[in-house]
């Protein structure tokens, strides 16, 4: 379609849609689009009585059409031209019923842009005129193959059958029209035939393979002929195949290819040293015993000889295993997980195979077993789970933080507000404002604990010295910790500096200190020590969040009760705790692992009942000196400048509007995007600066941003947010906006935002 127009009948009775769309168009260089607008649905039915257009853009609300009617009449006047539905109607099985109908594809407002758009309707041409070959090409296929017994079909570029003639096996037409290879054969089969096909439609060259395909619990063998399909301009379009039913003259190669790759597979387990292969006889007496299973299990050839396998590898008869040798008789394999011992008396995890090895005859003789030792790989699996697991509750905690937020943004600026508002208040209504507003900053406080276990917030960073943040704190425990506490330090004066952010890594330290000091009964001791450590690849492949380079290392270890095992992997989850109810959030450890996360560190816990604990905080060691975070600046009354508020939530912008009005300010508010960009249209010579929630209904806040720097490429913004996750910070960021005010915000931090800004 390059060097084409696009002839473009656009649907739609909204004015402030249109605009943004003939915008989004203009950005897209690529093709240029004749677009002709009408507003009626009336309208569109008499140009399409009159006219040809390439694509149709169809609104389902309009004055004289509603919903999913408005589409079907639409298609009915024009059912050779491509429409697509874009409608703010979010609503997924109006769109699915759309789709059904005949729409090529269904567009939500406010999440389209003109590259998006663009592609949209260059697939639906495409995909149209393709249909309508195909179509015409369908009626001689059927001829030419009536009478034959080769399977033959279409498959788009997704692999999803386009025509099918001539199935067998049992699968009509109706089963596969529409779907995957994936949604009717097995996985491993599909996965095959995916991988053939993909190939073609990449190199653009035809292949011919046997395959074999299990439908319907059977199995049959195929000569498979796949081609490239090409439309009109020699575009490749999808994939057209054909295959010859070979099963029967394929049945009695296949028993001896088996047979053949059985002998090859029992030869070359003979040579694979790092597995230990073992032959044992029908009365479980070992007679084969290779290096391999000298290595891992540690004895001897010489040793393991005429011993009987269950009595040396297992220490009590196993169901499992009496279940598996039941099986290897019976169907000739088995293969799972066992635990055995090692010559040390050591248990370790394997991967069992066993294959059963007949004589000449046919008759059952020996059983050969593989075993790889998978003890290691299964550590770092269940370091790879828990730390799934822990992200997918890090992204359930930064929802409810964002909403929190919002709910706290107005409840501390109000706390902070109302004293300047009422000088003359007695002071036990004083009082109470100051225990609202400290209230309302622990509250504010708790939230970032839980951002921080999410991994959403990040501090300011500088290079810092480790020993004094440990003597600090440990003055501190020695100060309000118990006296049968024991506190002790130990911090080389050589220790190496890391880049962090000083206060979370203090609340780290107190965190860990005040848990040990809650499993300690009565007395102990507590000690905190720091050490340098380099970490090589060895090091790095066995803990996956470790990677090669210097670490500092922080442990604190207590002579405490332990931790028993069972729980041992849940004690970094947020909201878990062993303690009573009211002594303990369940937030302490999740927001150590997160601040250390955030700080490309990690997290090693070492805990045995009775036997005390051990936390190591492992963080990234930096060259340089310590740095010092300057301090920040009392903010100034503003001098009558009108700032545009955009928030969907009433109680934020109430308490801003008061906030700034308070403080020499003028406010506009705005609910959402769309009102955002109408009002500061209106009001742009006026507005100083915006003030604009990223997340917002309707126009998300990154999008209107973008709209208003067309409008005003000078335009001053702040962002806002009560998530302030990275990819957030780094959107804003990547459109120019480097002032971001994150929820909740104090009076102080607002006015000096502004400040920033306006300067």
């Amino acid at each position: 379609m390059a060097g084409k127009n696009i002839k473009v009948l656009l649907v739609e009775d909204n004015p402030g849609d249109v605009f943004l769309l003939q915008e989004f168009l203009k950005e897209v260089t690529t093709v240029v689009v004749d677009l002709i607008r009408v507003v009626r649905l009336s309208e569109a039915l008499n140009y399409l009585a009159k006219e040809i257009f390439d694509v149709i853009l169809l609104d389902l609300s309009l004055p004289d059409g509603q919903g999913l009617e408005s589409f079907v009449i639409t298609h009915n006047h024009a059912k050779a031209t491509p429409i697509i539905v874009l409608t703010g109607i979010d609503d997924e099985t109006l769109a699915i019923r759309a789709m059904q109908e005949g729409a090529q594809d269904y567009l939500l407002k406010g999440q389209v842009t003109g590259d998006l758009l663009v592609r949209s309707m260059r697939y639906a041409i495409e995909r149209q005129r393709a249909d309508n070959a195909l179509r015409q090409s369908e009626e001689r296929f059927r001829v030419a193959l009536k009478n034959s017994p080769i399977f033959v079909y279409n498959q788009d570029m997704e692999l999803r059958y386009t025509w099918v003639y001539n199935p067998s096996d049992g699968l009509t037409v109706e089963e596969m029209l529409g779907k995957q290879d994936l949604d009717i054969i097995p996985v491993e089969d599909a996965q095959r035939l995916i991988t053939i096909k993909r190939g073609v439609l990449t190199t653009g060259i035809g292949t011919r393979e046997e395959v074999s395909i299990t439908i319907k619990d059977t199995t049959r063998y195929y000569d498979l002929t796949v081609e490239p399909l090409r439309n009109e301009s020699q575009e490749v379009v999808g994939v057209t195949c054909a295959s010859i039913d070979i099963s029967e003259r394929q049945a009695a190669l296949r028993d001896r290819k088996l047979a053949e790759e059985k002998i090859r597979e029992q030869a070359a387990l003979l040579d694979v040293t790092t597995d230990a292969i073992c032959v044992r006889d029908l009365n479980n007496q070992i007679i084969f015993w290779n290096k391999g299973a000298e290595t891992v299990f540690g004895w001897q050839a010489t040793e393991a000889c005429g011993k009987n396998a269950s009595e040396l590898l297992f220490d009590e008869p196993s169901p499992e295993i009496e279940a598996a040798l039941l099986q290897v008789l019976s169907k000739g394999k088995w293969q799972g997980e066992l635990t055995k011992l090692t010559k040390m008396g050591k248990e370790i995890l394997v991967a069992s195979r066993w294959s059963l090895v007949c004589d000449e005859q046919g008759k059952p003789k020996s059983i050969l077993t593989v075993d790889t030792d998978i003890t290691d790989k299964k550590l770092l699996e269940a370091q790879l789970f828990r730390t799934q697991r822990l992200e997918s509750i890090g992204t359930l905690a930064s929802g409810i933080a964002h909403d929190l937020n919002n709910i706290l943004t107005p409840i501390l600026a109000g706390a902070q507000l109302l004293p300047l508002k009422f000088p003359n208040i007695d002071e036990r209504t004083r009082h109470l404002l100051e225990i609202l507003e400290i209230n309302a900053k622990r509250g504010a406080d708790l939230v970032k604990q839980v951002l921080s276990f999410a991994r959403g917030v990040e501090g300011k960073r500088i290079s810092l010295q480790l020993r004094h943040l440990i003597v600090e704190v440990a003055k501190i425990l020695k100060e309000t910790f118990p006296k049968s506490i024991e506190i002790s330090t130990d911090v080389p004066q050589d220790l190496w500096m890391v880049s962090g952010d000083s206060t979370q890594l203090h609340q780290v330290l107190m965190n860990l200190c005040v848990n040990a000091r809650d499993a300690i009964p009565s007395s102990g001791s507590l000690s905190i020590s720091a050490e340098n450590l380099l970490i090589d690849e060895n090091y790095a492949r066995m803990n996956l969040e470790a990677k090669q380079g210097p670490y500092t290392v922080i442990t604190v270890l207590d002579t405490g009760v332990g931790i028993p095992k069972e729980i041992l992997d849940r004690i970094f989850e947020p909201f878990f705790t062993t303690k009573d109810v009211g002594q303990g959030t369940g937030l302490g450890l999740s927001t150590v692992l997160g601040i250390i996360k955030s700080h490309g560190g990690f997290v090693n816990v070492y805990s045995e009942p009775g036997n005390g604990t051990s936390f190591k905080v492992y963080l990234p060691a930096v060259e340089g000196m310590e740095t010092i975070t300057p301090e920040e600046l009392p903010p100034q009354r503003g001098h009558g400048e009108l700032i545009l508020v955009v928030d969907d939530e009433v109680a934020i912008q109430e308490i801003t509007r008061t906030s700034l009005e308070a403080h020499n300010y003028k406010t506009l508010i705005a609910s959402d995007g769309m009102e955002a960009i109408a009002l500061y249209a209106q009001y742009r010579g006026k507005i100083s600066a915006v003030l604009m929630d990223i997340m917002l209904p309707s126009l998300d806040g990154l999008t209107a941003i973008r709209t208003l720097q067309k409008i005003n490429p000078q335009v001053r913004i702040i962002a806002s947010s009560g998530l302030t996750s990275d990819n957030k910070l780094s959107a804003v960021a990547a459109i120019g906006v480097n002032t971001f005010l994150s929820k909740p915000y104090t009076v102080n931090e607002l006015l000096l935002s502004l400040q920033k800004v306006l300067s």
